[in-house]
């Protein structure tokens, strides 16, 4: 198989994790780097055992890298819409850092390129899709284990990291809005959850609030209700400010079962579920192996190594699975779940989550692209 050549754009706390992840696959070369501190890239390269002369001071001369054949993007959030986007147009694959892009146009672009290009790998990061209880949680809606969901709630509550060189994320500018930065985890992980119920959304009402502790431009906090062609009603309470610690709350209830994921307790009570067709409808805690085995319930209990998306630290987050992911995607020449446009639907709620909350009304889904480009575009000329 070819050797992979590939093109990093920013090496800060992120970018570096996920360098360390590239550097751990065999069949893969880093051929350049881009980041906007010169000092920082050397450094970098120079801990990470690589030729500080692969540095690139301009973006575009990463592009032009003889060897490039895939685009990794961990820079601010405001420009991966533009970098993703000259990637494509410059035929490279694109592995992309959420949020996918900060405009609705750049947005729109980036699906157009790929749908026009399917030789092209692309893929934003939507990391807790390859938490292993996600994965699990898929199996036992697929499985019927809650019969007909009725209700789901899935939060992102975490003060992201606002210390130092970070101040960046403080800027409307550059960190786009608060769904992209980090709530959109959550709406990806319920979007998938009820695709696999087969449900897709059709209206969303959200509502935002500027009560904070620290000074961001956008409002950090956001309650976005969906709505789900099945009758279903999702929710999720949005945080970037002020947290006690990283909670990604689950709560699944159908009328067969239901599930609940506290993010805010250890083991082995962190998750429980009740289902119909399991121990006769009694609560299961599948992380409690000794409680498994004293109620007779161990066929429905978990591995020990199962993992749950609980915590802010990247170096415990699915970093190593998303780049196995991106990297086997190109090398089968398949296109990824999570690819541009596959990913549109929850880019595409967040979207509607930030035009509700701006107008106080409820957006249907799929947006009116004509009036979704009248609306952002306005937005985006607003100044401050």
């Amino acid at each position: 198989m070819k050797e992979i050549g590939i093109g990093f754009a920013g090496a800060g706390w992120m970018g570096t994790v996920l360098l360390q992840r590239l550097l751990g696959q065999s069949g893969v070369r880093i051929r350049a780097l881009h980041q906007r501190s010169a000092e920082r890239a050397h450094a970098t390269l120079l801990d990470l055992g690589l030729d500080p002369g692969i540095y690139q001071p301009r973006y575009e001369e990463l592009l032009a890298t003889p060897g490039v054949d895939a685009v990794v993007l961990c820079t601010p959030n405001s420009s991966h819409g533009p970098q993703s986007i000259a990637a494509l147009e410059a035929g490279k694959h694109v592995f992309c850092e959420k949020p996918c892009a900060t405009r609705y146009r750049d947005f729109l672009r980036q699906i157009e390129l790929a749908e026009s290009q399917p030789h092209l790998i692309t893929f934003v990061d939507y990391l807790m899709n390859f938490d292993s209880l996600e994965n699990r949680i898929l199996d036992m809606v697929r499985d019927g284990l809650f019969g007909t969901i009725s209700q789901i709630q899935v939060n992102y509550r975490h003060p992201i990291n606002i210390a130092g060189e970070k101040r960046w994320k403080l800027d409307r500018h550059i960190i786009g809005d608060a769904i992209g930065m980090g709530i959109i985890h959550s709406l990806s992980v319920m979007l998938n959850i009820m695709a696999a119920h087969q449900a897709r959304p059709v209206r969303v009402f959200a509502a935002s609030s500027t009560i904070q502790s620290r000074g961001f431009e956008v409002p950090p906090l956001y309650s976005i209700q969906i709505l789900f062609d099945s009758g279903a009603t999702g929710f999720c309470f949005g945080n970037i400010d002020h947290a006690n610690g990283y909670d990604a709350y689950h709560h699944i209830h159908g009328v067969g079962g239901g599930l609940v994921f506290d993010s805010y307790l250890d083991r082995p009570s962190k998750v429980r579920y009740w289902s119909k067709a399991h121990a006769e409808g009694r609560w299961i805690y599948p992380l409690d192996l000794d409680r498994c085995a004293r109620e007779q319930t161990e066929a429905f209990a978990w591995p020990a190594d199962t993992t749950t998306p609980d915590s802010g630290d990247v170096l415990e987050h699915q970093t190593g699975a998303c780049i196995d992911h991106f990297l086997g995607c190109i090398r089968q020449n398949r296109q990824s779940h999570l690819s541009f446009p596959a990913a549109a639907s929850t880019a595409e709620t967040g979207w509607a989550a930030l035009w509700s909350a701006a107008t106080g009304a409820p957006v249907d889904l799929p947006l009116d692209r004509d009036k979704a480009l009248a609306f952002f575009d306005q937005l985006d000329a607003v100044p401050g």
